[in-house]
């Protein structure tokens, strides 16, 4: 070959670093000499390389069942990086923190920003819709408690304290009927019996819906 080539790190010259190419070991400035072994001349190089991995997560919620702001964190493991985030397919962010986090199954992306892979985790909130339609358009036909936990047991009354329905999570829900009735649009009043997600805590929450028609 016409040309040698000499490498550094951090301005040190690397012993036995006589080739083309070079690996890294660690993170800092390096840089090359190259020479044309026949006229002389020099051209000297040097880049930055930031060591950098593949993310792994999970999700931790920092809030409970039924909270007024569902708020979630993004737990990484023990991997090097530079990394940002993103919920469910929304902007990137450097936060590991999302707040006002909706009911049901959400998808947390991170990605290592150098372009050294991406990672997911999925993580499901439990709260109650605040309404449902039954008017036979195959839209929120019905009113339940996903994710609540099959041991769950949901009571449905009417603004005066009537037993309309008790339901199972795994059930289809309340269709809005009472005996074969359809109930007129107005709010309904419900408690559910549940245990803490995560934990074996039992607890009662009690709040209202409302049926539109």
């Amino acid at each position: 070959t016409d040309y040698s080539f000499v490498w550094t790190y951090e301005g040190v010259e690397i012993a036995g670093a006589t080739e083309g190419t070079y690996m890294p070991t660690a993170e800092g400035i390096y840089g090359v000499t190259v020479t044309n072994t026949l006229t002389d001349c020099e051209h000297y190089d040097e880049t930055l390389v930031i060591e950098s991995e593949p993310p792994s997560l999970t999700i931790e919620q920092l809030t409970q069942a039924f909270a007024e702001n569902h708020v979630i964190q993004v737990v990484l493991g023990d991997e090097i990086g530079d990394y940002e985030f993103s919920l469910d397919g929304g902007p990137w962010q450097d936060a590991l923190v999302f707040s006002n986090v909706s009911a049901g199954e959400h998808e947390v992306i991170a990605r290592d920003k150098n372009g050294c892979g991406t990672e997911t985790a999925t993580t499901f909130i439990v709260d109650y819709p605040l309404y449902f339609t039954p008017n036979g358009d195959g839209f929120n036909e019905t009113w339940n408690i996903p994710g609540i936990g099959s041991n769950a047991k949901i009571y449905i009354f009417d603004r005066y304290g009537k037993l309309l329905k008790q339901l199972s999570p795994d059930g289809s829900g309340w269709d809005g009927t009472y005996n074969g009735s359809l109930m007129p649009t107005s709010d309904y009043w419900f408690t559910v019996e549940y245990d803490e997600p995560g934990t074996d805590i039992r607890k009662e929450f009690k709040a209202h819906f409302t049926l539109k028609r």
